[in-house]
């Protein structure tokens, strides 16, 4: 028995926090109990190479170094938290995944996609998300709404291009996807979201709105 992989995804200031929250509790209200988990991190060794990479920091950091940290964190979370539950039928809600690597560091840092996907085969073998949101915006809106937080991390600092880079692999990757992606407009009102999401969730998981 396997359980369901759900992910979200999403440029800076899109709401993942908030429709993370908010999909946990459909899942539960539903019947679904879920485990909740995010990218980079998930675990202690995870959280810790999190924090290596999110760190702002004087000394240029290489991409590839990036990219490498990014499946090392990948690896432990799939070996001691994703894998483990999902084989014990358990349901998986993460914050960002693969699509993020795919995004960040092949959109938004240039890195070869096939670098990124020959890691991806090494490293989750044939673990993919079952359903993935991503919850679009245009740019500036995003990184407005990121503005108004406390201090910004490493990739949050990055200039408007970097993320409107980021954004077009996002947008690429769910057209080349799209049983699996459902693409949220993120730009309307938070209950207009919670709809769009309502209906993604009944729609491909059979999980009803209240």
């Amino acid at each position: 028995m396997t359980g369901v992989f759900i992910t979200l995804e999403g440029v800076e200031g899109v709401g993942k926090s908030t429709n993370l929250t908010y999909i946990q509790s459909k899942l539960n209200a539903s019947g679904h109990p879920v485990v909740v988990t995010r990218e980079p991190g998930g675990t202690e060794m995870a959280e810790e190479i999190r924090h290596l990479l999110l760190q702002p920091r004087s000394e240029p950091v290489s991409e590839m170094a990036e990219l490498l940290l990014m499946f090392a964190a990948r690896a432990q979370h799939l070996h001691a938290l994703i894998k483990p539950s999902l084989n014990a039928g358990q349901w998986v809600l993460c914050d960002r995944f693969t699509d993020a690597t795919f995004a960040y560091q092949g959109g938004g840092r240039g890195l070869p996609l096939h670098w990124i996907s020959n890691l991806e085969t090494m490293v989750q073998q044939t673990i993919k998300p079952d359903l993935t949101f991503l919850l679009d915006l245009p740019v500036e809106i995003g990184l407005e709404r990121a503005a108004k937080r406390s201090e910004l991390d490493r990739f949050e600092v990055e200039k408007k291009t970097f993320f409107e880079q980021v954004r077009n692999a996002y947008l690429m990757r769910a057209e080349q996807e799209p049983d699996r992606f459902a693409i949220i407009d993120a730009s309307v009102s938070l209950s207009e979201v919670h709809a769009q999401i309502d209906k993604v969730l009944a729609e491909k998981l059979g999980v009803k709105a209240e």
